[in-house]
């Protein structure tokens, strides 16, 4: 089961970062480092499957895939300013974790104008 390797590799890198961290900060902040990049490299090998699914599943609904592609980028950017801004917070850089979040927020609000601009043309059609 992939989540006991997650689990393992998770408990095994913190478990590194304490114990070094007595020593040496900055090399048990690349510990996290390398450790956050490998379980997000792992999750990142199975989202292919989930995007097939997601594509199966619009084609069926004859769902535009624009859409969904738009929709499929604002998870990615939400996913991995995430596991940036935790990346810097852990580092001990919580503004830098702050402004990572404000530009992804940014970058969302800027993916999701062509919905919100189809959703507004939909709803004055339906208008007298």
């Amino acid at each position: 089961m992939e989540i006991f390797q997650v689990v393992g590799i998770g408990l095994t890198g913190a478990v590194l970062a304490v114990y070094v961290k007595e020593s040496n900060r900055e090399i048990a902040v690349l510990i996290s480092l390398v450790t956050g990049l490998v379980l997000f490299l792992f999750a990142l090998s199975q989202v292919g499957a989930v995007i097939k699914v997601l594509v199966e599943l619009a084609t069926r609904a004859n769902i535009n895939l624009f859409y969904l592609t738009i929709v499929l980028k604002i998870m990615g950017i939400a996913y991995i300013a995430e596991f940036g801004a935790q990346i810097c917070r852990d580092a001990g850089e919580g503004s830098t974790a702050t402004k990572i979040e404000f530009a992804a927020k940014i970058l969302v609000m800027v993916l999701a104008l062509p919905i919100i601009m189809a959703l507004m043309e939909s709803v004055l059609r339906l208008l007298p």
